[in-house]
């Protein structure tokens, strides 16, 4: 049975450097294959796994839009074939793990019956994986416009600001309302500096309702592999940030 982990929180808070360090764990607990998703339109998980990318599901949806209304779609093949072939030509695979990137929001046109098919494909896709980790934007929207799959666990990621506190306790508010099955959600505190919260921003935990994962350090490993454009997924087993996502994984990744 596949399992799928989200992530999500505002831009800046290190929801990619998690996502990978995500990645990192579940491929060396007991190799299991994982096919990662990025689904912010920034597009860079790729660089945090140290694997190319070549095409994205939005400009596969952009292409197929600009054939079907010049007709040069070909004959005789179905879409959602055609579809389906072109996306697993898109999937970027590595040693450790696979990538789908979502890419670009819809542009003008007609994209519901094209979005209806790719969220049929891409959960078709992942129950080939132990696991997918989707790399959310900033928001939880599209987890309801792009895929109907539930999500086993969805980590809200906060640095330890009020105004990251703030916009956590948005998403928490937006993910409830929204058409998704989030069977256990977790906040998780990033760039912490030397294990401390301010009485403040427990306060604003607090008021979120949420069970709190655990924190993350802030780890000059993570800035240094940043600066040099290394894959976070290659830090080595010393690094804080990666120890302590191991610790919090551990409770909920059986």
């Amino acid at each position: 049975m596949t399992i799928t982990i989200a992530i999500a929180g505002k831009g800046g808070t290190g929801k990619t450097t998690l996502a990978a360090l995500l990645v990192r764990y579940l491929t060396r607990k007991d190799g299991h294959t994982v096919l990662a998703i990025d689904a912010d339109p920034s597009t860079n998980l790729n660089l945090a796994l140290g694997l190319p990318l070549s095409k994205t599901v939005g400009d596969i949806r952009e292409e197929l839009l600009n054939e079907a209304q010049s007709g040069a779609v070909a004959t005789g093949v179905a879409r959602q074939d055609y579809l389906n072939y072109q996306l697993r030509l898109s999937i970027e695979e590595g040693d450790e793990v696979d990538l789908l990137a979502m890419g670009r929001p819809e542009g003008p046109g007609c994209y519901c019956p094209v979005n209806h098919m790719l969220r049929q494909i891409v959960d078709g896709l992942g129950t080939h994986y132990d696991y997918v980790v989707i790399d959310n934007e900033a928001g939880m929207e599209h987890l309801s416009r792009r895929t109907t799959r539930d999500v086993d666990l969805l980590l809200v990621v906060t640095d330890p600001t009020i105004r990251g506190a703030k916009a956590a306790q948005g998403i928490l508010t937006l993910a409830r309302e929204l058409d998704i099955n989030v069977k256990q959600t977790a906040l998780v505190v990033n760039r912490v500096v030397d294990d401390e919260l301010t009485e403040p921003l427990w306060e604003a935990i607090e008021e979120m309702e949420v069970e709190l994962a655990g924190t993350i350090p802030a780890d000059p490993n993570v800035n240094e592999f940043d600066a040099w454009g290394r894959p976070l997924i290659e830090l080595g087993e010393d690094s804080p940030a990666a120890v302590a996502i191991h610790q919090l994984l551990e409770q909920y990744v059986e």
